[in-house]
């Protein structure tokens, strides 16, 4: 083994007088380096981009959210409450009433989720999305609408000029002799605009749970859905069982990632495919290292000749330039690495690439990300190196 290294060493760090060779493995050397940086810069970067997506759900989405399994309402009693309120682990909980409805302003319509809460729906959470204007008051008939929803129907803030309405079907069967027979509506002011996604901005508007309950045609006990917010340290299995225990009907209760888990799906799977792009130019990049290691075989057919003769077997020369190829795999992967974390580190602080004029591109630093880098072109390096030193076996040394 001391003996593989030591030849290996001298082989790898030392000049040949053929400089096509050295051409040759500096090009290997230099492919090994950005490559290893460009996946770990990938992966920064998809991670970042990854946390500012889900940042968004974690303005609006709570901890855990419970749902009517079949109904559209789930019947919920001051019985209820005050043993929600006993649940151990559990800071608050809002009652939120929700169904679609149209939204009218000047011949122009728009159906959306009307989205009633109650006092205690999280004011961190209307910080966080609320961009101009206020949230509504209870007692008012007022709006909180999307950024998208103003624009398309033309409205703005406490806009008096315009005539604002919703309006829900209207329960119950027989024929429907009129419009106004169909729906009913309420005529609405709004107070504020929020932003939260483009997708959310144009098809959700926020209003008071006893404008919605109205609208709507629910019951001062029922609810759509019933949003909680946990302590930092809560047991989320725990509180969903007790809560399972509090609802006597049958209910279905969502965490933050399951209440996300189409969009978790869809980078989980961008991930995964970006990290196969850079894989497969890794591999690419790695055929610099089996060329290298050939071509330098068949330079240094004469001194394995001497090896040889000396003593040295086809495996103990297999082994030497098996060993250059590990050894100018992990110093790349080394370097490589630090060039990338600097890189990350770079964007991280002084905003090197903007995405828009104030936004700059997201990176995030992971540990993750140094094993994942280093482990992809440690193992390619193997087996570029294996392989290519195979090619010991065809070579006639004897003569």
């Amino acid at each position: 083994m001391n003996f593989s290294f030591y030849i290996a060493k001298r082989y790898l760090f030392t000049k040949t007088k053929n400089k096509a060779i050295n051409y040759i493995t500096l090009v290997a050397g230099l492919g090994i380096i950005f490559g290893t940086a460009a996946l770990f810069v990938v992966l920064s970067g998809f991670d970042g981009l990854k946390a500012f997506s889900l940042e968004f759900t974690s303005f609006t989405d709570p901890d855990l959210k419970v749902f009517p399994y079949q109904s559209k309402t789930i019947k919920l009693s001051s019985e209820h409450r005050e043993k929600i309120k006993k649940i151990e682990g559990i800071a608050s909980f809002s009652e939120i009433v929700q169904d679609k409805v149209l939204l009218s302003c000047e011949d122009k319509y728009l159906a959306l989720d009307l989205k009633g809460v109650d006092a205690n729906y999280p004011q961190k959470t209307i910080d966080s999305i609320l961009s101009y204007g206020a949230w509504m008051e209870p007692d008012f008939p007022h709006i909180v609408a999307g950024w998208g929803a103003t624009n398309t129907l033309g409205f703005g803030i406490y806009d008096l000029t315009k005539t604002i309405r919703l309006y829900a079907p209207k329960p119950g069967t027989g024929q429907i002799m009129s419009v106004k027979g169909a729906f009913k509506s309420m005529k609405v002011v709004n107070v504020g605009i929020f932003q939260i996604n483009e997708s959310l901005n144009n098809s959700m508007a926020y209003t008071s749970i006893e404008n919605a309950r109205y609208l709507l045609g629910v019951k001062p006990n029922q609810i759509s859905a019933l949003e909680i917010i946990t302590l930092p340290e809560a047991d989320l299995d725990r509180i969903t069982t007790e809560l399972n225990s509090v609802f006597k009907e049958k209910i279905i209760i969502k965490n933050r990632v399951q209440l996300n888990d189409t969009l978790y799906k869809m980078l989980n799977t961008e991930h995964v495919a970006v990290y196969l792009i850079f894989t497969l130019i890794l591999i690419i990049a790695l055929f610099n290292i089996i060329g290298s290691i050939v071509m330098m075989i068949l330079h240094k057919k004469e001194n394995l000749k001497t090896l040889y003769s000396i003593g040295a077997d086809k495996n103990e020369l297999q082994h030497i330039f098996f060993m250059q190829g590990i050894m100018m795999t992990v110093l790349g992967g080394f370097v490589g690495l630090f060039l990338g974390a600097t890189l990350t580190i770079l964007q991280k602080y002084f905003d090197l690439v903007m995405i828009s004029p104030t936004l700059a591109y997201p990176v995030v630093l992971k540990p993750l990300n140094f094993v994942i880098a280093f482990g992809t072109i440690l193992v390619l390096g193997v087996m570029a190196s294996k392989i290519a030193s195979l090619s010991i076996k065809k070579l006639n040394l004897s003569g």
